[in-house]
């Protein structure tokens, strides 16, 4: 255990980095693995209800993830007006993945960590100060940025695909100030390129650092507290965890929500 309280906030708030030294091209193994294995448990999860949907006798998880599906492509149908099968999936992809990122803040502080530490130092002979884990991937701006580019790629691919490369181009460079004479045309383009431009960038850099903010905050609170004594802990802490509750689904559905709005816009015109 770190010898204060300083040493204890820094070591929760270290990523498990595949390079000591750190650098551009080094990796938090604990962000990929733990977003990966989660990503796995959502797969699994309805797959396995997929393959054993029954209509006459429906469980409790069927209804839940039927429940969950009908109101991710209620919210989908209502925002996005174009046909595709890739919008709705890809919410529930979003809503789902990101909700179980969320998730693993309510996980007590010092459990994963510890019980990696153990692994480190009885099997691999390691310093138990040095070993870290950060168990929630969307307190990782690397994370956050991973997902909302992503959906920058979408949001491309999305607008290509509805206006054609010749149409998508011609918005950027007409859009949002239109001129009918095509001289004023060649001398606003380059203004209209840098809106486009800023308006594209914002959108993936709003979309990180929203889900990012709230969720280091709450990681950081519920670090804090952890250092408190083992009464004020509960008094505290068991407030802060019902309201989290809410944070977690909330900055799920934010997420997916301002997704399928982004590709909504990107299909219609100007």
């Amino acid at each position: 255990m770190a010898s204060n309280a300083t040493d204890y906030i820094k070591h929760h708030l270290t990523f498990w980095n595949s390079s000591p030294e750190g650098g551009f091209w080094s990796l938090h193994v604990d962000t990929f693995t733990i977003s990966l294995l989660l990503g796995f448990v959502f797969v699994g999860v309805f797959a396995s209800v997929a393959r054993n949907a029954t209509v006459e006798n429906p469980g409790r998880l069927q209804l839940f993830v039927e429940s969950l599906i009908e109101l991710v492509n209620t919210q989908v149908t209502e925002i996005f007006h174009a046909k595709s099968k890739v919008v709705a999936p890809l919410a529930l992809t979003i809503f789902c993945w990101v909700f179980l990122m969320n998730a693993m803040d309510m996980l007590p502080v010092d459990l994963l960590p510890w019980i990696a530490q153990w692994i480190g130092a009885t099997f691999f002979g390691a310093d138990p100060h040095h070993v870290y884990l950060r168990v929630v991937p969307s307190a990782d701006v690397n994370a956050t940025f991973a997902m909302s580019l992503s959906v920058m790629l979408y949001i491309i691919g999305f607008s290509i695909k509805a206006k054609g490369l010749g149409g998508w181009g011609k918005e950027l460079l007409t859009a949002p100030f239109h001129a009918h004479n095509p001289v004023l045309a060649v001398i606003l383009a380059p203004i209209n390129f840098a809106f486009q431009m800023v308006e594209l960038a914002a959108k993936p850099i709003s979309l990180s650092l929203r889900l990012f903010g709230n969720m280091y905050a709450g990681e950081l609170i519920f670090i804090l507290i952890a250092l408190l004594p083992w009464g004020a802990q509960w008094l505290l802490g068991a407030p802060w965890a019902i309201f989290h509750i809410l944070v977690i689904t909330l900055q799920a559905f934010v997420f997916m929500m301002l997704t399928t709005v982004y590709l909504s816009l990107a299909v219609e015109a100007h």
